[in-house]
């Protein structure tokens, strides 16, 4: 075999082995972009759910409130929570946030085992009936969430993975978790204060 020839066979060897890291790279890229993709899409599943969710609770404290003037904490919580969660400017803000909702929306469900005609109110009890359904699109929203951020952080940390995703701007997503208050078995206090006696 000739000079000519062994350069020729090198040069196509290198020419090849191009073609093939830039389609890998390039498959990669894109994987990146879908996975990024997905986890934005899904995070505004949760992000839809959660304002049905405020929207109907922002009912439920009216209904309530008709029943009893004396939980103003309770409402307050609420009113917080919802607040925090609107200004929040991030994925892993919001998600915290609406942990803390949570937390406030369980007292405030908490106020039927006190007052017996909030468990006889027509539009109490619907509105909790729909409380419910939507915690239950929440619940499969989150997951489908967390699933999808999964996916893009275990390609963000393989090898290629991450080469494709810096390549592409994609960053690690961070995973929506129930902070520990938010899990806890709220306590309502309803002994009157001594402002009230």
């Amino acid at each position: 075999m000739g000079f000519g020839k062994v350069v020729l066979v090198f040069f196509l060897a290198v020419v090849g082995l191009g073609v093939l890291a830039g389609g890998c790279l390039y498959r990669g890229y894109n994987r990146a972009v879908g996975l990024d993709e997905n986890v934005r899409s899904s995070w505004a599943e949760v992000d839809n759910q959660l304002q049905r969710r405020f929207d109907l609770v922002d009912n439920l404290v009216a209904t309530v409130k008709g029943f009893t003037d004396q939980e103003k904490d309770v409402f307050l919580g609420v009113a917080n929570a919802r607040k925090a969660y609107f200004q929040a400017d991030s994925t892993a803000e919001k998600a915290r946030a609406a942990g803390g909702f949570e937390a406030a929306l369980s007292r405030l469900l908490v106020l039927r085992e006190t007052y017996p005609e909030l468990k006889s109110n027509e539009s109490f009890l619907k509105l909790q009936d729909s409380v419910e359904g939507t915690e239950n699109r929440l619940a499969v929203a989150r997951k489908r969430y967390n699933d999808s951020v999964q996916l893009l952080n275990t390609y963000t940390r393989r090898i290629v993975g991450r080469l494709c995703a810096s390549l592409a701007g994609v960053e690690k997503a961070e995973y929506f978790e129930i902070p520990e208050a938010a899990r806890a078995t709220p306590k309502v206090d309803f002994a009157p204060t001594s402002d009230e006696s």
